[in-house]
């Protein structure tokens, strides 16, 4: 008994030492951030007075470590939702996803978060991907619907010039401006809005085998 216990010891260890660079603060240094996309507080207050972005009351829970930004997209949208669910521990409850303290290694794909999403909702959840982009600026023109709530996974490195897959709720879209509005679960990064078109090169990268879209959730 003591010897495998002992070996459970071992294997826990090691996983929290690989795990360690998910609780480091981000590598995209903080000039890079600001300049890559729109913070400007005429656009930020704009964004944040559409319909879907008025439903998260301006207060976004961050993500608790760094590969956690799946659950707590989750969290936050069904928030907005009024869903029973609101924090990463209650969203990853009975899911079998990221057991070890909160750890989703190496991250969690969009159609393993969309198993998530399912575990603790009745709404309909679907994985939405291999989008061209005049499917992707149709589908942000219904991003101002209350009733519907997306959440994107993009590559961090096609807009900030550095970083991995990301998750992200999305609040809504300025479309005069092209602007898409990203309530990003990362506080070093926190809400900002980018181009549609640079968001859709984000979004059109892979994730292992399968590229990268959009989860709804409705």
């Amino acid at each position: 008994m003591r010897g495998k216990l002992f070996v459970s010891v071992l294997i826990a260890l090691g996983v929290l030492t690989a795990t360690a660079s998910f609780v480091s603060p981000s590598k995209v240094p903080p000039h890079a951030i600001q300049s890559a996309v729109v913070r400007s507080k005429p656009f930020l207050d704009r964004a944040w007075q559409t319909p879907v972005a008025i439903t998260f009351k301006r207060d976004i829970s961050w993500q608790s470590n760094r590969s956690s930004c799946g659950p707590a997209s989750i969290a936050n949208a069904f928030r907005s939702l009024g869903e029973e669910s609101t924090t990463e521990p209650e969203v990853l409850a009975g899911t079998g996803r990221c057991w070890l303290l909160g750890f989703c290694i190496p991250g969690l794909t969009l159609d393993e978060l969309a198993d998530v999403a399912r575990v603790h909702t009745t709404r309909r959840v679907t994985v939405l991907r291999d989008l061209t982009e005049d499917a992707f600026r149709t589908l942000l023109r219904e991003a101002n619907d209350p009733a519907r709530r997306y959440i994107v996974n993009f590559s961090r490195d096609r807009i900030f010039g550095a970083g991995g897959g990301h998750h992200s709720p999305i609040g809504g879209y300025l479309e005069d401006e092209e602007l898409v509005f990203v309530l990003d679960v990362n506080q070093n990064f926190q809400p900002w809005l980018v181009e549609r078109s640079r968001l859709y090169e984000a979004v059109n990268t892979f994730d292992g085998p399968k590229r990268r879209g959009l989860l709804l959730i409705e």
